[in-house]
């Protein structure tokens, strides 16, 4: 039988400490909950929102993959691989924490707040070499289909046009859909699961309604069906 949890706005932790305004789908710092623990691999999805010139010093991660999603602004991003990049909306950043990096990401702009995903993966195996990967992705690209951001087989070269790599068995997909459109999800497997986040808009899934920020985790099925 399909299994389905719904995780409603609302009901995400959220912490404000004035330059950050974060809201957390699933346990993270200072904010736990017993049942929000994770999603399979799905361990964070931080819903970050960053004060002009402000951000997070450098500190420490090993063993998780990262994914870094701007919605708004820009995110300026330097680690101990020796990456120093200015991430766009519309870029999506993967970083393979595995043995250990060091980071920091700070919002570059003095005017503007930015808006982000980050979102944190449990690896495959651990100890994997480091690893990083950055790429924009054309919006043109998920109109009324799923654009893979990262797949396990994707590539992090510069060249490479499509998906970024990843070490799990997950992918990160993004559609953009118009009012009253369909769209059908297939699951990878049997043993997968899906969690649906709304950016913006209403969409209706599995009898459910869900609204901006609302998401839904599905599994024990082969497809899904949304509209909007």
């Amino acid at each position: 039988f399909m299994k389905i949890v719904l995780h409603q706005s609302q009901d995400r932790g959220h912490v404000n400490h004035g330059w950050l305004d974060a809201k957390h789908s699933f346990s993270f710092a200072t904010w736990m909950n017993p049942d929000r623990m994770n999603f399979g691999a799905l361990r964070v999805l931080n819903d970050d929102t960053i004060a002009p010139g402000m951000g997070f010093g450098e500190h420490g991660h090993d063993n998780m993959e990262i994914v870094t999603i701007p919605l708004a602004g820009q995110i300026e991003h330097k680690d101990s691989m020796g990456n120093g990049e200015i991430l766009e909306a519309g870029e999506v950043q993967v970083m393979t924490a595995g043995t250990g990096i060091r980071h920091s990401e700070f919002n570059p702009n003095h005017h503007l707040e930015t808006e982000l995903f980050q979102i944190w993966i449990l690896p495959r195996k651990k100890d994997t070499p480091t690893d990083y990967g950055q790429r924009a992705f054309s919006p043109t690209d998920r109109q009324g289909k799923w654009q893979v951001l990262a797949s396990p087989d994707g590539d992090n070269s510069p060249e490479s046009p499509g998906p970024l790599k990843i070490h799990q068995d997950a992918w990160f997909s993004r559609i953009d859909l118009s009012a009253g459109k369909q769209a059908t999800y297939s699951l990878h497997g049997s043993a997968h699961g899906v969690y649906l986040m709304v950016i913006e808009g209403e969409i209706i899934v599995k009898g459910q309604t869900l609204y901006k920020r609302d998401a839904i985790g599905i599994s024990h099925t082969n497809d899904f069906h949304i509209e909007t």
